[in-house]
């Protein structure tokens, strides 16, 4: 079983082939992806046109590097996965518009792939890990605890009240005039820093809910800037420092409640699982595998390579659906949200 997965949610442009090998595991046959970092640095994020607008240009020069890649002919897939939402709605227009139609050309089964599911899901991909498993859905628009009990199969302990995580660090960086990403800028600077020296909140540290709450941190972080300034590279690697530490440290303990939550439930994940772009980040791998062992599971991450959006996760997503007989048809709509969880939605509609 061979798969394309498109992927278009955010800045990353990514076309991908991924078989399904004879013992369950998949292997990547190809993995093209194009970054939109240069054309958003300027700005210090993300601009929707811009990004929508790159995913045109390239989408069909990757596709077509992907399969020449993979040395697979359009006719030998078994199926087309593009990422159909949560994300910017122009740029998953793009991809979702150009698997349909190219599930149309080349007559293959369609599967519209929640992105949040894509970054759920990759860690299966070398066939070890199985359900149900705990996970930490972190990146610079989601931040959330989940249990995953099978393929569209999500059951929420927590999600963040106001910003993600990578939005905080991306925020953090640009208050501190640090290169946009954020993420690795901070990161790097906080390996010079002394995490103790700026006293900052750990917002919501025991509370018996799973959820998150960043703003309070950010803000503390710009009052801590303010004092100190004017700053020096000292004072900047200190921050950052005394930033990461206090997300890590809030992070661990909201882990802690989840996984008391879900085991109140008669419940044992089977391991703790980091996914998304935050996942990248080493001191949080370090302290949540501390974590993970002390309570008695392994800690698993995919490579870095695909904890940042990729084509990969979205055609693997696909085949996780489709050896399950799961196809999707044209109508699939573009979601700019999307929750894992149907009973959030459910209680969003009800609300609205």
């Amino acid at each position: 079983m061979r798969v394309l997965g498109l992927e278009t949610t955010c800045d990353e442009t990514a076309a991908a082939v991924v078989r399904l090998k004879p013992d369950g595991s998949g292997e990547i046959l190809a993995d093209e992806v194009m970054s939109q970092i240069a054309a958003h640095a300027a700005y210090g994020g993300v601009v929707p046109e811009i990004a929508a607008r790159a995913h045109v240009e390239v989408l069909d020069g990757l596709i077509a590097r992907a399969l020449e890649k993979a040395q697979v002919r359009p006719s030998e897939l078994d199926g087309i996965a593009a990422a159909a939402g949560p994300g910017l709605i122009g740029g998953v227009l793009v991809g979702l518009s150009a698997g349909k139609g190219f599930a149309i050309a080349v007559e293959k089964p369609f599967l519209a792939i929640n992105h949040l599911e894509a970054h759920a899901l990759i860690p299966r991909l070398d066939g070890r890990l199985q359900f149900p498993y705990l996970l930490l859905l972190a990146s610079g628009g989601h931040t959330q605890i989940l249990a995953v009990e099978g393929v569209g199969e999500y059951v929420r302990l927590g999600a963040t009240m106001d910003d993600a995580i990578g939005e905080a660090f991306d925020k953090t960086a640009k208050l501190l005039g640090l290169s946009y990403p954020g993420g690795p800028a901070v990161e790097a600077a906080a390996l010079e820093g002394d995490p103790n020296r700026f006293a900052l909140p750990r917002p919501l540290l025991g509370r018996p809910t799973a959820d998150f709450s960043l703003s309070g941190l950010k803000t503390a972080v710009r009052h801590a800037a303010m004092a100190a300034a004017p700053l020096s590279s000292k004072d900047v690697a200190d921050l950052c420092a005394s930033f990461q530490a206090a997300v890590v440290d809030t992070v661990e303990d909201r882990l802690r409640v989840a996984l008391g939550l879900y085991r109140k439930q008669g419940k044992l994940a089977t391991a703790l699982v980091l996914a998304g772009g935050v996942a990248a980040n080493m001191a949080m791998r370090a302290t949540l595998s501390r974590f993970a062992q002390q309570s008695g599971m392994p800690m698993i991450a995919p490579p870095v390579k695909l904890c940042t959006d990729n084509g990969a996760m979205i055609a693997w997503a696909g085949i996780e659906k489709l050896r399950l007989g799961r196809t999707d048809d044209l109508a699939a709509p573009a979601r700019a949200r999307w929750p894992l969880d149907p009973r959030v939605e459910r209680a969003r509609n009800n609300k609205a």
